[in-house]
């Protein structure tokens, strides 16, 4: 009977993901601390900065999307108050939480002079008709907050590895917050130094077995135009399991469990999410691309 039995590929693919992530933070257990305060790896290592945009000139006068000749730039924010008659072709820029968004929106912002919002300030401060939509949604940090106002998606995905130390950080930045309100009171002290690699090891290992089987999920969730998926199991699922799994504060790991919901045996026919199904991105929630974040910042590679 053994001989017949399929081989567990994706309870295989899951633990060499796990590995990896454990690997990593063993062998480079700073990398969470390499992107913040004056010193981190990308000012003094491989982003060319000209005298005049080094990291403190940077606090008092930022500038940086006007071309100086020479591979030197300035940046200048984009127009905050967008007006409202303006009829944009709206991009959501989907991606892991500290999957590297920031990336495409800075760049979206340089070259447009226009701004992005994120998926929480359109739920809790309002609509407005900004044209880039930063997003985690369907992940338990987002939420689908811009009702039916995006056109396209762009999906950003960075190294595994790399997403789960910074979002951890992020986390440890505002407090291990549950709510937007809870967020919002520490964003003052968003990247403002590194947490303790023992306060990330023990975050490690509690959640990152969880947060690899959503990292997929996210991937599938999107590439699939929002088709219902079981988190942890990945098999197709009904819209009743769906809901409880968009609210993971409120069941348990143990009252989602596939099998007793929806059954181990339950033939389930496909469905959407209904944002998706009902055109609430006009263009499909299939992506327009999908941009690597490691390829987006290399110089070879690269734009």
């Amino acid at each position: 009977h053994l001989a017949n039995a399929p081989f567990p590929w994706p309870f295989l693919l899951l633990m060499l993901a796990v590995i990896e992530v454990v690997r990593y933070t063993i062998t480079l257990p700073r990398l969470s601390h390499n992107l913040r305060g004056e010193n981190n790896y990308y000012t003094n290592n491989q982003v060319h900065i000209s005298p005049s945009l080094d990291v403190a000139n940077q606090r008092q006068n930022r500038k940086l999307s006007i071309d100086l000749g020479g591979g030197n730039c300035k940046w200048t924010p984009p127009t905050y108050d967008v007006d409202e008659e303006l009829d944009f072709h709206k991009t959501l820029i989907a991606g892991f939480p500290s999957g590297d968004k920031r990336m495409i929106f800075l760049q979206m912002e340089a070259l447009t002079g226009l701004p992005t919002k994120d998926e929480w300030d359109f739920e809790f401060l309002g609509m407005s008709n900004h044209p880039f939509i930063k997003a985690n949604y369907p992940h338990h940090e987002g939420i689908w907050g811009w009702g039916d106002v995006a056109d396209q998606v762009i999906m950003m995905i960075r190294n595994m590895r790399r997403s789960m130390v910074e979002y951890h950080d992020i986390l440890w930045d505002i407090g291990y917050a549950k709510t937007w309100e809870e967020a919002n009171v520490h964003l003052g002290t968003l990247y403002s130094e590194s947490p303790p690699i023992e306060d990330f090891f023990v975050w490690r290992d509690l959640r990152v077995m969880d947060e690899c089987h959503w990292y997929g999920w996210f991937i599938d969730y999107w590439m699939e135009g929002g088709l219902m998926r079981d988190i942890f199991t990945h098999k197709i699922t009904t819209p009743e399991h769906w809901n409880m799994l968009m609210m993971p504060t409120v069941y348990t790991r143990a009252e989602l469990n596939y099998d007793l919901v929806v059954g181990a045996d339950t033939v389930v026919t496909p469905s959407y999410d209904p944002h998706c199904a009902n055109g609430d991105v006009s263009d499909g929630c299939e992506p327009a691309a999908v941009i690597s974040a490691e390829k987006l910042r290399d110089y070879t590679e690269g734009p």
